[in-house]
């Protein structure tokens, strides 16, 4: 067998080391924001159970959508909502075969990251006009 040194280099690659590209991370980001949707919804439907259970139940309900935590909530929530809208989209480009090159994917990706930010801006823009 070969003497080989294997005390001075990793064995597989590590995050350290290996940097994602930016088609995989939002791929994951796609999977995390689809899960993630659950938690605005919940605030969102213990908001309104609330409103048609009693006013008490609503006044806390509606204290805690306009606090701080609840204004960060539902906006991570619409982020998440934009982000996973436009990833399904692409997705659609991809089953039909277009968009599949590494240049394009990358392009997508990026477009997806800057347009759902740029919704997020807009919505609460329109939220907070109205």
């Amino acid at each position: 067998m070969a003497d080989v040194n294997r005390g001075n280099r990793p064995l597989s690659p590590h995050l350290q080391v290996y940097r994602l590209p930016i088609p995989a991370v939002t791929s994951i980001l796609t999977r995390i924001t689809g899960h993630a949707l659950v938690a605005g919804i919940v605030l969102l439907v213990w908001w309104l159970v609330a409103a048609v259970s009693s006013p008490g139940a609503f006044a806390a309900a509606d204290w805690v959508m306009r606090s701080w935590l609840g204004f960060l909530v539902m906006t991570a929530s619409a982020w998440a909502l934009w982000f996973h809208a436009l990833s399904g989209v692409r997705h659609l480009f991809y089953d039909n075969g277009l968009g599949l090159e590494i240049e394009n994917a990358k392009r997508g990706s990026w477009a997806i990251i800057i347009g759902s930010v740029v919704l997020t801006l807009l919505s609460l823009i329109i939220f907070f006009v109205s």
